[in-house]
């Protein structure tokens, strides 16, 4: 009998089964670390949200210095393709979290769209450059 793989989720703080799907949000968690300066502590993985009485989780949420969510990451298995059915499943996380960013990731693509406040309500569009942590946590004006 095989025992299965873990991976230690820094987020969590503790082991989780690794699933392509978790190897996919545990890169991107050092990604958010590393290259857009996120701390650890102001990350959380698989957070429980509440839509209409349905309950869902968010995959990774990035929360600013005042502790409110700035950012909402879902997490795709590699060969799962990043289509607007993912976007629409961030889409809808925001609906709670009314972040600043979305990333969409399977690993091998990742896709950032920035919230835009205007007429007509607030919208968002694909950037090419990732944000920094310190444009993440700014609350927009």
């Amino acid at each position: 009998m095989g025992t299965a793989k873990t991976v230690w989720d820094p987020l969590r703080r503790k082991n989780v089964a690794l699933t392509p799907e978790e190897d996919v949000r545990q890169w991107f968690i050092m990604q958010l670390n590393r290259l857009m300066k996120v701390p650890l502590h102001m990350m959380m993985s698989e957070v429980a949200l509440s839509i209409g009485g349905k309950r869902l989780r968010a995959d990774i949420v990035v929360y600013g210095r005042d502790a409110s969510p700035a950012a909402v990451v879902e997490c795709k298995r590699p060969d799962i393709p990043l289509d607007k059915t993912v976007l629409d499943q961030a889409v809808v996380y925001n609906m709670v979290l009314n972040v600043r960013y979305i990333f969409i990731t399977n690993g091998t693509s990742t896709y950032v769209c920035r919230r835009r406040d205007g007429p007509g309500g607030p919208g968002y569009r694909f950037v090419q450059e990732l944000p920094t942590y310190d444009d993440m946590a700014v609350q927009p004006r």
